[in-house]
Formats: structure tokens, C-alpha cells, sequence
């Protein structure tokens, strides 16, 4: 049997099931990204989604493994990545004169209701899941990793070990009413 204390992440039944469930849920971002331009959703409700399943590994296995699957410097390179798509496509629509023009849709028409039949939207939105699912993977590793909390003099203090946690204050009944700053 093996012992929590040992034993990053949580129980084994959130282990298991996350690790059933964390592809389909990568999928269904990847889906909504994809399919951004036909139905709700787009590149920033897919990039959410797909960083929620990266959330979902650090939460259920710990940070060590969820950066195992993608660290930071791939983060970093995939956030940089989709600013460029998007920033490119934008730029480019200057070949036709006007900022952020759909050239795709211009030159190659599609029929509606196809994958392709947005032109630039799709990439715009391939562009922009990969930016907002790897900064908001990122924001969440950094306040993992560093546990920033607020101290006694409205300071912040980083702690790196649960050790160095403080303690939480525990209130009784008898205790007077919190006022506005406490």
C-alpha cells in the first residue's frame, strides 16, 4: 500500500480516473478550437479547455509530472508561437491592402459550413488556442511553484515548502465580527 505522505498528487481513484479522462478532454479543447468559426467556442474557450487538462494532471499527479508532459520552456514556446500565428495573419492581410483581411476566403473560396470555409479565422483561432492554453497553464504553474501568499504587512512572501506555510487562524463563536481589512 503505498503512503500519501510519499506519494505526490491525490487518491488513486482521481489518479485513475483523470488519467482516463485527461485525452478526451485535450481532444474536446482541440475540437472547440477547430470548430470556433462553425459553432460557439474558438481559440479561447479550446485554449482554456486544453489548459484545464494540464491543471487537471498537476492538480491529480502533481507539478513534477504535469511539467514532465509539457515544461516550461515548451509552454513558453508554444505561447510565443501563437502570438506569432496570430500577429502573422494580421500582417498579412496587408497583402490585400487592409489589416487583418481574410486573403484565404479572398482567393479560395470554400462552401459554408466546411472546416476551411473561414479562411483565416481558423488559423486566427489555431493561433490564439495556443496562446491562451499555454499562458493560462503557465500562470497556474507559477502560482504552484512559487505559493505566493499574502503577509502580516500586506507584503507578499513566496514559500517553496508546505513547511513554511503559516497558520491558518481558526475562529470561534465568541469571536467579534471581522471588519473591513482584517
Amino acid at each position: 500500500m503505498e503512503n500519501m505522505e510519499t506519494k505526490k498528487g491525490m487518491t488513486l481513484i482521481v489518479r485513475t480516473v483523470t488519467s482516463w479522462l485527461k485525452g478526451f478532454i485535450f481532444l474536446y479543447g482541440v475540437y472547440i478550437v477547430f470548430t470556433g468559426h462553425l459553432s460557439p467556442g474558438g481559440g479561447f474557450a479550446g485554449g482554456v479547455i486544453i489548459a484545464c487538462t494540464f491543471v487537471l494532471v498537476t492538480l491529480a499527479f502533481g507539478k513534477e509530472v504535469a511539467l514532465g508532459k509539457m515544461g516550461k520552456l515548451l509552454a513558453s514556446e508554444l505561447d510565443s508561437l501563437g502570438a506569432i500565428i496570430f500577429a502573422g495573419i494580421a500582417l498579412l492581410g496587408y497583402t490585400g491592402g487592409v489589416f487583418f483581411r481574410n486573403f484565404i476566403q479572398m482567393n479560395h473560396p470554400a462552401p459554408p459550413f466546411r472546416i476551411f470555409s473561414a479562411g483565416t479565422i481558423l488559423l486566427s483561432n489555431i493561433g490564439i488556442g495556443m496562446k491562451v492554453g499555454a499562458s493560462l497553464f503557465m500562470v497556474f504553474i507559477i502560482l504552484a511553484v512559487l505559493r505566493v501568499i499574502p503577509g502580516k504587512e500586506r507584503e507578499m512572501k513566496m514559500v517553496q515548502k508546505k513547511e513554511e506555510l503559516p497558520p491558518l487562524p481558526i475562529r470561534g463563536q465568541g469571536d467579534p465580527p471581522l471588519k473591513k481589512g482584517d
